[in-house]
């Protein structure tokens, strides 16, 4: 039997390692989906990516082998994607509309998928759900192959948190994000747009190139909303201007 963590790098799956480690839990293998940008550029959050690979050594140095995922599909190419069929032939896709996600299906949930099919021998798959989310926790109760060591604990998200937040492995995102996610999510709530537009200007910068690019199905970031980026990008430039007005009268 392989025990195997699905680890996002959130506070619930990295708190289920560390309770696997605390309490001596079997575990054979950590996974983790890495969503591309391009072939070079990580779709995850910087100061994420950043994160999940601190933790890898100190997993490894409680004897747990590691797997980063990828999928072959990065959001460059789901994003340059020709449709084929319909009223739009020949379009390309362009940005995601909200709810119809092909990057979190082609590029998050593919490689997961692929990699569970591909495992020849019985597994036991760890899974970060809290115990007060009985919801969710019914779901996995259907599966004899998902264990929720949090639930087994008996760990609230918050205690989860602590925990996390006791070995200094918690996430950088929780200081301005509820949870992870592509930084080209249009999901994403202005505090995170804030983040990246403040201290990852290029990336944000990229995402306002691409809507000046012809031909898309997806014109706009926001494609469901009429969000643009470059609208956002604007608002914030008289946001920063106007707190400097009010830097020098005072």
């Amino acid at each position: 039997m392989k025990y195997i963590a699905n680890w996002s790098g959130g506070k619930d799956s990295t708190a289920s390692i560390i309770l696997a480690h605390e309490h001596d839990e079997p575990l054979d293998l950590i996974v983790f989906a890495e969503v591309m940008f391009d072939r070079n550029t990580s779709g995850e959050l910087p100061e994420h990516i950043e994160f999940v690979k601190q933790c890898i050594p100190v997993f490894e140095s409680w004897g747990y082998k590691v797997e980063i995922l990828h999928s072959s599909k990065t959001y460059m190419d789901c994003f340059h994607h020709r449709t084929v069929r319909g009223k739009r032939v020949g379009k390309k896709k362009g940005f995601v509309m909200v709810g119809r996600c092909d990057v979190q299906r082609d590029c998050k949930l593919k490689p997961i998928q692929d990699f569970w099919k591909n495992i020849s021998e019985d597994f036991v798959q760890y899974i970060g759900i809290a115990v007060d989310e009985p919801m969710r926790l019914d779901r996995v109760a259907k599966s004899n192959k998902k264990v929720s060591l949090l639930q087994k604990y008996r760990y609230t998200e918050e205690m989860a948190y602590e925990l996390c937040r006791r070995y200094d492995m918690l996430s950088p995102i929780y200081g301005f994000a509820p949870r992870g996610g592509c930084w080209f999510c249009p999901n994403a709530k202005k505090p995170e747009l804030r983040r990246l537009y403040d201290c990852h200007r290029s990336l944000f910068n990229t995402l306002v190139e691409l809507e000046t690019e012809s031909d898309l199905i997806g014109d706009m970031w926001d494609s469901l909303k009429r969000r643009s980026i470059s609208e956002i990008a604007k608002d914030f430039g008289n946001e920063d201007a106007e707190m400097t007005k009010i830097y020098w009268k005072g």
